[in-house]
């Protein structure tokens, strides 16, 4: 992992497809000490009480023929919306709060998510990704490999 410069009053946002951790650098570049400003976790509910039991059916235009539609994965669907509501929260908080920098840490799937729903204005204080999955570690073990 290169080298990145995390300055004084910068934001990290580290998660992942269930939860999320908005932490403020309160110590210096080369010492971090990460504070924990928000922490959003989605709720895992089973796959059988996010959607139905059984594959929808399509019929032909034509004839009596009929064939199943692919399933929709459900935790996947939860994870998108998850991402996208942690994306519009983010830009309504920088606003207000005059972020200046924002490191993201999340994995590839998660950046590619945030990459796209995230708006111009937010997208442009951002200062490094880094593509590790750190959202299940507490912050003093986040800032140990940041630092690293």
């Amino acid at each position: 992992m290169e080298e990145i410069r995390i300055p004084r009053s910068s934001w990290i946002l580290v998660c992942d497809g269930a939860k999320a951790q908005i932490l403020c650098n309160e110590g210096e570049a080369k010492r971090l000490d990460l504070k924990e400003v928000e922490d959003f976790t989605l709720p895992q509910a089973p796959a059988r009480d996010l959607g139905t039991d059984r594959p929808g059916r399509v019929y032909q235009s034509h004839g009596s023929a009929r064939s199943a539609t692919e399933e929709t994965d459900w935790h996947e669907r939860n994870e998108i919306d998850f991402l996208s509501d942690i994306a519009d929260l983010l830009d309504k908080v920088i606003q207000v709060r005059a972020v200046k920098n924002l490191i993201v840490v999340a994995p590839p799937k998660a950046l590619g998510i945030l990459r796209e729903r995230l708006s111009p204005a937010t997208r442009e204080i951002v200062t490094a990704e880094i593509d590790k999955d750190l959202a299940h570690l507490p912050a003093r073990d986040i800032a140990a490999h940041l630092s690293a």
